[in-house]
């Protein structure tokens, strides 16, 4: 077998075998196969595609490249939940002691940002003393326990995943939906989930940008989760505007505290009911969505979440005081109003730039070795369809440390995200479909 026939066959539209595919991955990790060769298979994925089987063949192998976490000895039915990222997209925060709270348990693996925001390990880390790091007996023993805990990925998880997604950072394969699907399905395979719930984002904010393909994207997941035996679900909501109101991880922090103690902002305490809800289904404590639905209202009605919150905050070293006192998290020294120049209807939110802005002021990393200030971010004062006066307060930047020229870049970008309207906007959809292996059901 050579590379190089492999790297024909699906240049001309082939189909790869397991074994084939065995071959370029174990190869490639073991650094057999150089860089040049595994680009241009990567390319030719990139215009040929590859069927389900293909794709599921490709995740079980960088799945399989690592470590993977056997998490039978908790009992219950493991739920993960992953989301392809978007602009203040907190959830796991409210998810993972929610959906414990209702007897499913939550055993996250997470990871840190690299654009807009910090990603969950670095919002959690705004509470002070609390500890991403742990080994996997105490990870057993807390989730046991507890019935949630989200720490870091081990440093072996899915090594050859790690080495193809930087090879295609640099060769233009990054935008392949059937390798985007397998490089996240291979990490949520080793981190030994029973089922796993998706929340694909689509819109100006979220890597894919049409309804078309975040359905396309969230269907080959589905197919990839299908095909190894686990049982998957996603649900395509809406990042055509900042979910909530904060980004930035103290305020993150502090909504989701709001949303655990039922006064969190409407969109992220729906979306969040939307997720939680196939997370009790698939994780057999409720039939169906309006039965897990009203078991997650009475969860955060009596309590129960929030406390289970303080639990896992507790367990990981982290200062419950502040849970119970959000005002005591991070936070920025000065705070800068942004205001409207027109009067009307806030039409949209270009939530790529609100991101942008936040990582301008610190929120967020622009290089692997920058350093996240976790106070600082930005509030929006103002959402889509909300009116506005000339003059008004559309959101407010948290800032510490970055210098004048970011600060004013950032207002100019908060400024030109927002698009003002003369005529009142309708409401917009949070969510647009849900797709399982039966097929998609839209919203």
């Amino acid at each position: 077998m050579r590379a190089v026939d492999l790297i024909q066959k699906k240049r001309d539209g082939g189909e790869l075998s397991r074994e084939e595919i065995a071959y370029l991955i174990q190869g490639y990790s073991r650094g057999e196969i150089p860089d040049y060769q595994i680009s241009a298979w990567a390319m030719a994925v990139y215009f040929q595609g590859m069927n389900a089987r293909e794709t599921g063949d490709l995740t079980l192998e960088m799945a399989m490249s690592g470590d993977q976490v056997d998490l039978s000895p908790i009992a219950g039915i493991k739920v993960d939940k992953h989301s392809t990222g978007g602009v203040g997209d907190k959830t796991t925060v409210v998810l993972a002691p929610l959906v414990a709270s209702a007897g499913v348990p939550v055993a996250k693996m997470s990871g840190r940002g690299l654009g807009h925001t910090g990603g969950t390990l670095d919002k959690l880390e705004s509470i002070s003393g609390f500890s991403v790091e742990m080994g996997r007996e105490r990870f057993f023993t807390q989730v046991g326990e507890i019935g949630a805990a989200v720490i870091g990925q081990s440093g072996n998880i899915t090594p050859a995943d790690k080495k193809l997604y930087a090879l295609r950072d640099v060769t233009a394969t990054v935008e392949s939906i059937p390798l985007i699907a397998s490089s996240v399905m291979s990490k949520k395979i080793a981190a030994g989930a029973d089922a796993i719930v998706l929340d694909v984002k689509t819109g100006s904010g979220a890597f894919m940008k049409t309804l078309d393909d975040s359905i396309a994207l969230a269907r080959a997941m589905v197919d990839i989760g299908t095909h190894l035996g686990r049982n998957t679900v996603a649900v395509i909501s809406d990042m055509d505007q900042p979910l909530g109101y904060g980004i930035g991880n103290a305020l993150e922090i502090k909504e989701g505290i709001a949303t655990l103690r039922g006064h969190g902002p409407e969109d992220l305490e729906e979306v969040c009911l939307i997720l939680g809800s196939q997370m009790l289904i698939l994780g057999g404590k409720a039939k169906d969505e309006a039965e897990a639905r009203s078991i997650l209202k009475s969860r955060i009605e009596d309590g129960s979440a929030l406390a289970k919150f303080k639990q896992m905050v507790g367990a990981q070293g982290g200062d419950v005081a502040q849970v119970e006192s959000p005002d005591t998290l991070p936070a920025a020294r000065t705070l800068i109003e942004v205001k409207a120049v027109t009067a009307g209807y806030v039409e949209s939110i270009q939530a790529g730039e609100i991101g942008i802005a936040a990582m301008l002021l610190g929120a967020g990393r622009e290089t692997k070795e920058s350093v996240i200030d976790l106070a600082v971010g930005i509030q929006l004062s103002k959402k889509v369809g909300d009116a506005v006066a000339a003059g008004e307060t559309l959101a407010v930047l948290h800032v510490n440390d970055a210098g004048a020229g970011k600060v004013r870049e950032a207002e100019a970008k908060v400024l030109e995200a927002y698009l003002i309207s003369a005529e009142p906007v309708p409401p917009q959809p949070l969510v647009f479909a849900l797709v399982t292996r039966d097929g998609v059901k839209r919203y």
